[in-house]
């Protein structure tokens, strides 16, 4: 079993930043492709940003230049930091991976989803 285990999510307001981590555990071989995905109420869940496992990244455009993924290999973990945030960022984030387990195959995994709200 694969589990993924988020945190770092809560209110913040309009300009200000958050940083969420994911940590994934189990019987892992490897991981390949990591990221940050968000929901808002009412619309589809939607890419935030993505990292491979040799650190080329790929964000939304919505989020360029204010929102950086970054992974450490050593411990299985993605982070997200989120600056600058915008009301519009309000969603649930939840977290994705591409998990090689040891009883074979690749597969992609979800965390359960933490809530970032942005407000004044």
């Amino acid at each position: 079993q694969v589990q993924l285990v988020e945190s770092g999510g809560g209110l913040v307001q309009p300009g200000g930043s958050l940083r969420l981590s994911c940590a994934v555990s189990g019987s892992i071989f490897g991981i390949n492709v990591m990221g940050w995905y968000r929901q808002a109420p009412g619309k589809q869940r939607e890419s935030v940003a993505r990292i491979a496992s040799g650190g080329i990244t790929n964000y939304a455009d919505s989020v360029k230049g204010r929102f950086t993924i970054s992974r450490d290999n050593a411990k299985n973990t993605v982070y997200l930091q989120m600056n600058t945030m915008k009301p519009e960022d309000t969603a649930v984030y939840y977290c994705n991976a591409e998990v090689h387990t040891i009883a074979g195959g690749w597969n992609h995994y979800w965390g359960q989803g933490t809530q970032v709200t942005v407000s004044s």
